[in-house]
């Protein structure tokens, strides 16, 4: 028992992305949690990344426009440290993004263009920043209407 419980755990580790530290520049913006980047010294294809720990609305969804816009103006075409921890279902590779040193995934909930992730009952990496943003009335807490992305997903399916 204890062998298969080992190479479980093997293969349960060699099927996730180590953790990986690189920098690359932004050349899409698919929405305010989803982006492209071309690494740095790679003529390869770019990169399709989820900056991990903040949940954007959808395209279709109320401010989703907005936080689209926002992480474009952000880093679109701007070099960007990436630290890549996982990859999630989508096959895109779970990152904490920088930008001269400021994690984009915390300016993103500050400013009110994204909901800090939940998981089971943990509020999340930016629960703080979320917070503030919603003291502050800022983007998308501004709409006491707003509904957190998972939510919506739910009640009207993906985008197409």
């Amino acid at each position: 028992m204890r062998h298969l419980l080992l190479g479980m755990a093997a293969a349960l580790a060699c099927g996730s992305v180590s953790a990986e530290i690189f920098s690359g520049v932004v050349t899409h913006v698919s929405d305010g949690d989803t982006l492209w980047l071309q690494r740095d010294h790679d003529a390869g294809k770019p990169i399709k990344m989820r900056v991990q720990g903040i949940d954007a609305p959808e395209r279709c969804q109320a401010w989703g426009a907005q936080s689209t816009a926002a992480l474009e103006a952000r880093v679109l075409h701007r070099r960007v440290v990436v630290d890549a921890r996982a990859t999630d279902d989508y096959q895109r590779s779970l990152v904490t993004l920088r930008l001269a040193g400021e994690d984009i995934g915390a300016w993103m909930v500050t400013q009110g263009h994204a909901w800090s992730y939940r998981y089971r009952r943990s509020a999340g990496p930016y629960a703080t920043q979320e917070q503030q943003a919603r003291a502050a009335q800022r983007g998308l807490f501004a709409d006491a209407q707003a509904i957190e992305p998972r939510v919506f997903r739910k009640q009207h399916g993906p985008c197409e």
